[in-house]
């Protein structure tokens, strides 16, 4: 990325909360993404007791031939990629910052299958507790294209800047949500081709409209946040997953009243 374009996409994200950041992945890597990715889906990677389901709020049925819905995989892992905004510094805060990585899967399958249902709408910063440091830029790796009617993403320009929303937990009780849609004001949709990613602040909203489609829809995301707020939420109780696996609202400027 030259200093020109690197300076032009820092600049859109922080003027609108998130960006298209091109290509991450070469179009001859996507294949070894797709395989582990698939494994972690069909059970050959084990992902236990981090494998959730964030359209779960979304009645739907179970694929042929499997006891169970085809969910997203969530496994705490660590991804080094030398090109990705958190690195280039078109993500908040300065280069040399140590973040913390964490990453996880998201999945749609096609119309009529397992996993479809819409990804409610939210601010990731309301799930984590509240911070002094509120610096997070999370990545979404796309490893089919994504379009609006498989679940691309749709964020709102400038909500970064804005109070978090009142979040409440989904109708199952396992994610959260809170109001707004693709009628809200600066709702845009960002649809990438396999191996291109987005980039979003902690406090962006967004969601997407899950699959109706006849395809698959693959990502993978990635997230960065200081290792100094990490620190503090786990000095606090939080572990990340690790052991807690459950989606609620920790934040308390985004809870309910």
């Amino acid at each position: 990325m030259t200093t020109q374009a690197f300076s032009e996409v820092a600049q859109k994200f922080t003027r609108n909360g998130f960006v298209a950041v091109g290509e991450l992945i070469a179009p001859e890597d996507l294949d070894h993404y797709r395989d582990i990715y698939d494994r972690f889906l069909d059970g050959d990677i084990a992902a236990g007791d981090k494998r959730s389901d964030l359209g779960s709020h979304v009645p739907c049925g179970t694929a042929p031939g499997r006891t169970s819905p085809r969910s997203c995989g969530r496994p705490r892992c660590t991804h080094r990629c030398g090109n990705s905004p958190a690195h280039t510094g078109a993500g908040p805060g300065p280069r040399a910052d140590r973040r913390r990585r964490g990453a996880g899967l998201r999945h749609d399958d096609p119309q009529g299958s397992a996993h479809r249902g819409p990804h409610s709408w939210h601010q990731d910063a309301a799930y984590w507790i509240d911070l002094p440091d509120h610096r997070a830029v999370s990545i979404w790796v796309a490893l089919d294209d994504a379009v609006p009617d498989n679940g691309c993403m749709w964020y709102v320009r400038g909500s970064h800047r804005e109070p978090l929303r009142p979040h409440r937990p989904t109708s199952d009780g396992k994610n959260i949500a809170c109001d707004c849609s693709e009628d809200e004001p600066g709702a845009t949709c960002v649809p990438v081709r396999a191996g291109e990613a987005v980039a979003h602040a902690g406090t962006t909203l967004h969601g997407s409209r899950g699959n109706t489609t006849d395809g698959t829809r693959r990502a993978y995301i990635l997230t960065y946040r200081p290792a100094a707020m990490i620190r503090l939420e786990r000095e606090q109780g939080a572990d990340h997953g690790l052991s807690d696996n459950v989606r609620q609202v920790r934040n308390s400027a985004a809870a309910e009243n």
